[in-house]
């Protein structure tokens, strides 16, 4: 997966951090209408020995705070002190969508649509452009952690490029409950990375703007699984949540709303499931009329739609085999 080599000064924001060297060091972006300077805040630690840099990075979408809070937990407890290679930490990518509690930048637009950017584009497209030039170049791999949104919980998953073998293997080593490959969408960070050659992996666990002390253990251990792996640290410990092996997905497909009405799920995000089995309900708020959700076949639920009140065609259950 990776080829030794000699670590390299990195460079941010114009600032250097050389091999033994740690250092938070600053992107900046742009201004609120206020006058305060907004930058992206990465910190860097480089250790002498080669090995590979890796990026851990949150808050792309700005309202996904559950990465946001695994990259602070393995701040706070110094869960980056490696003995080879770097890490580029971003505990938060898109400032302005957090601070608005917002997945988007002020004007709309999805960050993660907006690669690789522009340098005189949207704010969107700026902070992409800023990210691919002084961040993304220097990197061997990401990992990138987000949460379901629009009121979707995901069950902690893995999603990586089929076209990339390696990232295939990340995601094995990562070593969420499941893991499975997902399409590259026009525009986003792995589509980008993907191009420049640089393997990547989502991890997706919880829902935005509520924090899931699970989801956030599963990601922490993630992480060290793949930087152990790496031979960036010696050992993990201690484990936050250990298991066998994750899941391979091969088959998935959304189980959607018949009709409109009140949806009342009937088991845990994460279950495994039978074919025939109900899984849900939709009902009218009169009791008069409900209609049963079932599984079309042998498998797992992997998101859950926890919007009470759903109109028919919303998206209900992820499942897969």
């Amino acid at each position: 997966m990776f080829q030794e080599k000699e670590n390299n000064t990195i460079v941010i924001g114009g600032e250097s951090v050389a091999p033994g060297e740690e250092k938070l060091l600053k992107i900046g972006i742009d201004r609120l209408p206020t006058g305060t300077l907004i930058d992206i805040p990465v910190y860097v630690f480089n250790a002498k020995k080669p090995g590979p840099t890796i990026l851990v990075q949150a808050g792309l979408h700005g309202d996904e705070i559950n990465g946001i809070e695994i990259v602070r937990r393995m701040l706070q407890q110094k869960r980056f002190n490696i003995r080879s290679g770097a890490v580029i930490a971003v505990p938060i990518l898109n400032i302005f969508g957090f601070i608005h509690f917002s997945r988007d930048v002020p004007d709309g637009k999805d960050v993660n649509r907006s690669f690789p950017g522009k340098k005189s584009g949207s704010l969107a497209s700026r902070m992409a452009y800023h990210y691919v030039s002084q961040i993304m170049h220097q990197m061997d791999f990401a990992i990138d952690l987000h949460t379901g949104g629009a009121q979707r919980h995901n069950f902690p998953q893995v999603r990586f490029t089929h076209e990339d073998g390696t990232s295939k293997e990340l995601a094995k080593i990562f070593n969420a409950p499941f893991l499975f490959s997902s399409r590259l969408i026009k525009g986003s960070f792995r589509e980008a990375a993907y191009r420049m050659g640089k393997p990547t992996i989502v991890f997706e666990a919880g829902e935005s703007m509520r924090f899931d002390d699970y989801a956030i253990l599963e990601g922490m251990q993630g992480i060290l699984n793949v930087l152990k792996h790496l031979k960036m640290i010696s050992k993990v410990e201690p484990f936050y949540v250990e298991r066998m092996n994750s899941v391979l997905l091969t088959n998935r497909k959304w189980l959607r709303a018949p009709t409109a009405g009140m949806f009342i799920p009937e088991l845990t995000n994460g279950s495994e499931i039978k074919k025939g089995q109900e899984i849900g309900l939709i009902t009218d708020t009169y009791a008069r009329h409900s209609k049963k959700i079932k599984a079309p076949y042998d498998g797992f639920v992997f998101s859950i739609n926890n919007q009470a009140v759903v109109n028919q065609g919303d998206a209900l259950f992820h499942i897969g085999k």
